[in-house]
């Protein structure tokens, strides 16, 4: 996990009370931009480099 990812993580963790709807939908936007920054990068990566 980044630096980032942890802080995020530290953010969102409460002591006692459940999380929010608007904190679920956080996570699952920030875990889906990774997934798509992951996939983009695959891409350009396979992409073959005609210079």
């Amino acid at each position: 996990m980044s630096r980032y990812e942890k802080k995020v993580n530290n953010t969102f963790r409460s002591s006692d009370r459940p999380v929010t709807e608007y904190e679920q939908e956080q996570i699952a936007l920030r875990k889906n931009l990774e997934r798509l920054r992951a996939e983009r990068l695959l891409r350009e990566q396979a992409k073959p480099k005609n210079d």
